[in-house]
């Protein structure tokens, strides 16, 4: 894992030149609410696995479609805009949320924009024509899967009988689908053979949902001042989490949160989820998640690439903002 940190830390300030050369600054309302969430940060993971992917395939590739790397950080970022609206969170990435900072037109046309230029990115990618076209019917169908993932986590809202199968095939699509494009991409445009884009995508599929359940855990267990986000806010919610899916199979009763919560109401939630067990079988979960995509590298040749590709799924699951 030495030499992951050093690497992200590269990619995100290539990212972050790109969206200041293409977002930052520009003229109108309406582009500086684009731009509003890509300037605030982020840890561009979804570059950083389109790069690895590239190079694990054909190494040196990348610095060839660090515009695909951009595209994958906008659909990233358009999916957030959205979220923030129909979740009406005021908080994201430490700043306000594009919704409450302008309006929610403003919001909506400004998700739309970021979507438009998505592809429009991958298409000035240095690349053979057939693989672009590729590679942008995998963004394209990705972005389909995320609303369908999207309106089912929006129907769990008025359920209470959500099962952990339904759960995994939402955030399948959701989160795993835009992490497996972003491997499959990569590999795509560096001119990977059927099995090689398969075992990328496959990968990214998997650690895609690792990343969902991390996060959901991170909402539970991460200071605000440390997230960026509020608290312990799928508790209050009653989001139908995996957290909360294990904790009815065990006959918790996390109703009693959905209320404002307090610093010590919420330590106490943390408690008694990790004494039931529920804890530490989520993180199991997504353990076992990312063992199963690291099994599908082994289908590519050992390379400094692959194993940071392993470094990364494994943050993914280590992290705790």
């Amino acid at each position: 894992m030495s030499e992951l940190s050093p690497y992200l830390k590269s990619v995100a300030e290539q990212i972050d030149h790109m969206i200041d050369r293409y977002y930052v600054d520009k003229a109108g309302e309406l582009n500086k609410a684009s731009a509003h969430l890509l300037a605030a940060g982020g840890k561009r993971l979804r570059p950083a696995v389109v790069m690895l992917a590239a190079d694990a395939v054909k190494p040196g590739s990348s610095d060839d479609i660090m515009q695909a790397a951009l595209a994958l950080e906008v659909t990233h970022t358009f999916t957030l805009i959205h979220d923030d609206i129909m979740d009406d969170d005021s908080l994201r990435r430490g700043v306000q949320t594009v919704h409450t900072k302008w309006d929610m037109p403003t919001g909506i046309l400004a998700g739309d924009v970021l979507y438009s230029r998505a592809f429009e990115h991958i298409s000035l990618v240095t690349a053979k024509d057939d693989a672009k076209v590729k590679a942008i019917n995998m963004l394209a169908r990705a972005c389909a899967d995320i609303c369908e993932g999207q309106h089912q986590d929006m129907s769990f809202e008025h359920r209470d009988d959500v099962t952990e199968g339904e759960y995994m095939e939402m955030v399948r699509k959701k989160t795993g689908v835009l992490y497996a494009a972003a491997a499959g991409i990569g590999a795509v445009l560096a001119g990977g053979n059927g099995v090689q884009v398969k075992a990328l995508y496959n990968f990214g599929l998997n650690t895609g949902i690792a990343f969902q359940i991390q996060d959901d855990l991170i909402d539970l267990l991460t200071p605000s001042e440390k997230s960026g986000k509020n608290q312990a806010s799928d508790l209050r919610e009653g989001k139908q989490t995996l957290i909360m899916i294990k904790a009815r199979e065990k006959g918790l009763d996390l109703q009693k949160y959905q209320r404002e919560l307090s610093k010590a109401d919420i330590d106490e939630a943390i408690r008694e989820l990790t004494e039931s067990g529920v804890i530490p079988e989520v993180k199991q979960i997504a353990a076992d998640l990312v063992k199963d995509s690291n099994r599908h590298l082994g289908l590519l040749p050992a390379s400094k690439e692959r194993q940071l590709l392993m470094d990364i799924s494994e943050f993914f699951v280590t992290r705790s903002y």
